[in-house]
C-alpha cells in the first residue's frame, strides 16, 4: 500500500501524478492545441476602499496601476490579455445598482499596450465590491478557443454583495469544465478576506496570496501572466459509475469528475499480463467541510475481491486529500500473447467528508484520478510495491553478507588487540 498526505498546492491536475510518483504518459493528455492562444482576464477591485495610503507610501489604487503598467510591458506576445474592473463607476448608496458595476475596460484579444495602460490611467476608486458578478462576467470574457484560460483577481476587501457568495460562485464555474483557473491577490492581511479569496482560488485549482508591496504585486501577476502562457495538460472528464459493472473504462491518462459527500466512484481498468498499475486520486475540500474525513483508493478485481488500497485521513481543515496505489499483475504462462490474459481492475474512489452545516453540498468535490500503466517488474529480484514478494532471496543474502562481515571485523579486531597487548 502506498499512502500519500500533500497540502495545498495550486493547479490541481499535477498534484495526483505527484502523488503517486508517476509521470503522464505521452498521449494520455493533451497538451494546449498549437495556435490556441492563452487567454489572461485581469480583475481590479477598484471600490472606494482602494483610497487607503498603505502600500509603500501610496494608496493602493496607485500601487495597482504602477504594477498592471509593469505586467502589461512584460506580458508574452501569444497572450491575450483583458481587463475587467469592479466597483469603479457607480458612486451611489443604491446595493442593486452598486452590485452590477463591473465592465469590461480592455477586451481580452490580442495587446496594444498603450491602449491598455490609458484605460488603466483614468481608473479612480469608486464604489461598491461585486466580487461575484465580476467573476461571472469574467468568465464569460474567456469563452471560445482551445488555449488556457486564467482569471486574476486583485482585491483589498470582501465581497459587498451576499448572498451571491463569491466562493459557490467560483464553483459554479468549475463544475462546468472548461478548464478556467482563478488565481486571487490580497493586498490587505485580512483574515476574512484571506479566507474568501482562498476559497474562490481552491474551487479552480488556482493560487492565494497575500501582498502588501508594490513590486510583490507586479511579480505575483507577472508569474501567472507567463504561466498561462506555458503548455497545461487537459484532464479528460469521466462520470465514474456507483458500481464496478457500470463503471466506465479508463486508459493511462488524467481525469477529472465530481464526487458528492460519502459516495463512492467506480473506473475500471485492463491491465494486460505482466504489466503494472499506478494509480493515484485527489479530491478537493473546495468548502468548508466537518473535523475528521479521508480518502480511500482501492483496486478490486472484477469478482469483488480486494488487490490493493492506498488511503490517507486529516483532521481539521485542509485542502486537497490523496491517495495512490500500485499493483502488478501477474506475468501469464500463455506464449500466444492474446488478449485473454488481460485483466479487468475496478478503481474504486471513497471519501468520507461531510458537510459543515449551511454549506451546500452539490456540485460534489472536485476528483481528479491518474492511471498509468507499465511495464511490470519482469524479474524476479524487483521488490512489489505492496510487499517483498519474490525478492526474499535478495533480503537472505544482505541479511548473509551483514552476518559475515560482523564475523570476520570482531575477529580482525580481537586479533589486534591480542598483538597490542604482546607488544
Amino acid at each position: 500500500m502506498i499512502t500519500r498526505k500533500r497540502p495545498a498546492a495550486g493547479a490541481c491536475a499535477l498534484l495526483a501524478a505527484l502523488t503517486a510518483g508517476i509521470a503522464l504518459p505521452a498521449g494520455a493528455v493533451a497538451d494546449e492545441p498549437t495556435g490556441a492562444a492563452p487567454k489572461v482576464n485581469l480583475v481590479l477591485d477598484v471600490s472606494g476602499s482602494m483610497r487607503a495610503r498603505d502600500i509603500d507610501g501610496q494608496t493602493r489604487m496607485a500601487a495597482a496601476k504602477q504594477a498592471f503598467n509593469e505586467v502589461l510591458d512584460a506580458t508574452p506576445e501569444e497572450v491575450q490579455l483583458g481587463i475587467r474592473t469592479l466597483g469603479a463607476n457607480y458612486r451611489g448608496d443604491d446595493r442593486r445598482t452598486g452590485c452590477k458595476d463591473t465592465e469590461q475596460l480592455y477586451p481580452v484579444g490580442p495587446l496594444d499596450r498603450t491602449e491598455a495602460k490609458t484605460a488603466v490611467a483614468t481608473l479612480s476608486p469608486t464604489g461598491w465590491t461585486p466580487i461575484g458578478p465580476a467573476l461571472l462576467k469574467a468568465a464569460d470574457d474567456l469563452e471560445g478557443g482551445e488555449g488556457s484560460r486564467r482569471i486574476v483577481l486583485i482585491s483589498d476587501g470582501e465581497d459587498t454583495c451576499a448572498p451571491l457568495d463569491p466562493c459557490e460562485v467560483a464553483r459554479e464555474i468549475a463544475a462546468k469544465g472548461i478548464g478556467l483557473t482563478i488565481d486571487t491577490l490580497g493586498l490587505v492581511p485580512n483574515t476574512k478576506l484571506r479566507q474568501q479569496l482562498s476559497c474562490i482560488a481552491e474551487a479552480t485549482g488556482g493560487t492565494y496570496t497575500s501582498v502588501e508591496h508594490t513590486d510583490e504585486l507586479a511579480d505575483k501577476v507577472n508569474q501567472l501572466v507567463d504561466r498561462a502562457a506555458d503548455p497545461v495538460v487537459t484532464p479528460v472528464a469521466v462520470e465514474g459509475a456507483d458500481a464496478c459493472a457500470k463503471a466506465p473504462a479508463v486508459k493511462s491518462g488524467l481525469y477529472t469528475d465530481r464526487e458528492e459527500f460519502g459516495q463512492h466512484r467506480w473506473y475500471r481498468v485492463d491491465l494486460p499480463a505482466g504489466s503494472e498499475l499506478r494509480a493515484s486520486v485527489s479530491v478537493a475540500a473546495d468548502r468548508r467541510v466537518d473535523r475528521d474525513y479521508g480518502v480511500t483508493l482501492r483496486a478490486v478485481t472484477s469478482h469483488g475481491r480486494e488487490i490493493v488500497r492506498g488511503e490517507s485521513t486529516g483532521d481539521g481543515r485542509t485542502d486537497v486529500m490523496s491517495a495512490g496505489l500500485r499493483y502488478p499483475s501477474a506475468e501469464s504462462d500463455d506464449d500466444s500473447g492474446d488478449e485473454a490474459a488481460t485483466e479487468t481492475v475496478c478503481l474504486q474512489v471513497a471519501n468520507s467528508f461531510s458537510a459543515a452545516a449551511g454549506v451546500k453540498t452539490t456540485p460534489g468535490l472536485p476528483l481528479e484520478l491518474t492511471v498509468d500503466v507499465v511495464d511490470g517488474p519482469g524479474t524476479s529480484s524487483d521488490v512489489a510495491s505492496f510487499g517483498l514478494g519474490r525478492g526474499w532471496w535478495l533480503l537472505g543474502a544482505l541479511v548473509l553478507t551483514g552476518f559475515l562481515a560482523g564475523v570476520l571485523w570482531g575477529w580482525v579486531s580481537r586479533w589486534r588487540i591480542t598483538v597490542w597487548r604482546t607488544n
